[in-house]
């Protein structure tokens, strides 16, 4: 209503990791967020036009069939693609609807920014920036899934459901741009990268970003301790902190809120 003659809105997708998604809708055990923090979850759900299952490949068809069940009974009206990076299940039909169609007008979602708040006072954040030097050149999937699992066991212990734990490492001597990635979606879900360098680098920056049901300080440690533990198991490698920074997201305080864009 106030911009659009200077551009169009694609329809928002919100990819779903299927097994937290089977879990919170009850299809399977599994570690969760408390109540809170799934409310917040529930909302990145029902803000959604597309409901995109991403990494559909790890559910076996009769899973997945009951997933997408689920998710038309409690979200009605959305449009649901079970996509796969890894094989490319639908990828085609997901990016022709984001390119060809627009988002329609509707009533806007009703939030309950006091529940709300708190669920994002429960999440902690944590940025990260880390300057590596190797001497001599270590191999940075090793590096990166060292990490990533020495991080991702002092959550655990501290009963700290990971949201998302993600790096990536720039080698110094790099002229083509090419990085290396690895992500953590769940407490129980292995370590995977998404991007490989194929030499061994002897400098360059990690980038790290963690989100997870704790206290912030839970976060810093466990990071400060698992960067320890990995330097002790790559002789020769430095790593020291350039930046880190932990907090909980402040309450919500939207300036626009249109309510009922239909009418």
């Amino acid at each position: 209503r106030m911009y659009g003659n200077n551009f169009t809105v694609a329809p928002i997708s919100v990819l779903l990791d299927p097994v937290r998604a089977s879990r919170v809708l009850g299809l399977e055990p599994g570690g969760s967020f408390t109540d809170k923090v799934l409310y917040i979850y529930r909302k990145q759900i029902e803000e959604a036009d597309l409901l995109v299952i991403s990494k559909a490949d790890l559910l076996d068809a009769a899973r997945l069939d009951r997933l997408q069940e689920a998710l038309a009974k409690e979200y009605p009206g959305k449009e649901i693609i079970a996509a796969s990076s890894r094989t490319g299940a639908n990828l085609d039909k997901w990016f022709a609807r984001i390119t060809d169609h627009e988002q329609t007008a509707q009533s806007a979602m009703q939030v309950d920014y006091g529940v709300y708040a708190d669920g994002e006072a429960l999440l902690g954040w944590l940025n990260c920036t880390i300057m590596v030097s190797a001497e001599p050149a270590v191999d940075s999937e090793k590096l990166l899934t060292q990490l990533a699992s020495e991080v991702a066991t002092r959550l655990r212990s501290q009963k700290a459901e990971v949201a998302h734990l993600k790096m990536t490492f720039s080698p110094d001597a790099n002229l083509a741009g090419e990085i290396a990635a690895i992500s953590l979606v769940r407490n129980d879900y292995v370590p995977e990268l998404s991007l490989r360098l194929e030499a061994p680098v002897s400098s360059g920056q990690l980038i790290l970003n963690l989100r997870a049901e704790a206290a912030p300080d839970v976060l810093g440690n466990a990071v400060r301790e698992g960067l320890v533990a990995t330097a002790a198991r790559f002789p020769g490698l430095r790593a020291t902190v350039d930046h880190l920074e932990h907090f909980r997201p402040g309450k919500p305080t939207p300036t626009h809120r249109i309510l009922n864009l239909a009418s």
